[in-house]
């Protein structure tokens, strides 16, 4: 099934499966795909399927529309093409021909009785590395002030999204006297080389007492504000 990667500064923040033949993309709650960003227009592009190819078509929109940084009002998608959409962006995943692809011939396998030889340094740094990753213990972030849902979220997914929509993995409290959020605010990255925390709804998300404009590595101990919720996040070596 085809697909869309919503991304922001180049982390996947969504997952959008096509189920059908038109899709809107714009701030506005109304849109298929919703970014809450008031660079991106009400209704910004619409995405369409015409035959066998999908197109994205610029709905008037104020910042434009651009294909693989190219400003366009109506394009053709093909596998890995990117929408950009203000800061954000829209990869094409099309996999609906894998099928008939023809696969490579496959690399020679070893014999069955084949030995193969491990030397002892290199058998003892993958017990170390194996031991190393059973010990290890996802992040978590505590809710120090506004609980919504509970007070301690593990960070075991590769995105945790945060903000007011019951969507997302963990919510938060709204401010002002209507108690708004966006519903979709931040997101926290689990990474190789660390967890990141991403904002999705531009200058929203504060660490450690400022506003967080990109994506940043999240050491033991930070303090992150979003609306009205405030959490700590905690990654403590294995023991």
């Amino acid at each position: 099934m085809p697909k869309f990667l919503l991304q922001f500064e180049g982390a996947v923040i969504k997952e959008i499966p096509v189920t059908k033949g038109e899709l809107t993309v714009g701030r506005k709650s109304d849109n298929d795909i919703v970014i809450d960003n008031p660079t991106v227009s009400g209704h910004h592009c619409k995405i369409s399927l015409v035959n066998d190819t999908f197109f994205v078509e610029d709905l008037n929109s104020s910042n434009g529309v651009f294909v693989n940084a190219k400003k366009t009002m109506k394009a053709g998608l093909k596998h890995n093409d990117i929408i950009g959409i203000a800061k954000h962006a829209l990869k094409f995943i099309d996999d609906r021909k894998e099928s008939t692809l023809v696969s490579a011939p496959a690399a020679p396998q070893p014999a069955a009785d084949a030995t193969m030889m491990i030397s002892p340094q290199k058998q003892q740094e993958i017990a170390v590395a194996a031991a190393s990753a059973a010990q290890k213990k996802p992040a978590v972030v505590r809710v120090i002030k506004g609980v919504v849902d509970a007070p301690e979220y593990e960070l075991k997914a590769s995105s945790t999204y945060i903000g007011k929509s019951d969507k997302v993995q963990i919510r938060i409290k709204g401010t002002g006297l209507f108690g708004s959020a966006p519903e979709n605010a931040a997101m926290i990255a689990n990474r190789a080389d660390g967890y990141f925390l991403v904002p999705v709804k531009e200058n929203y998300a504060r660490l450690n007492g400022r506003v967080v404009s990109g994506k940043e590595l999240l050491k033991d101990g930070d303090v992150i504000e979003v609306g009205g919720t405030t959490l700590q996040f905690e990654d403590k070596p294995a023991v």
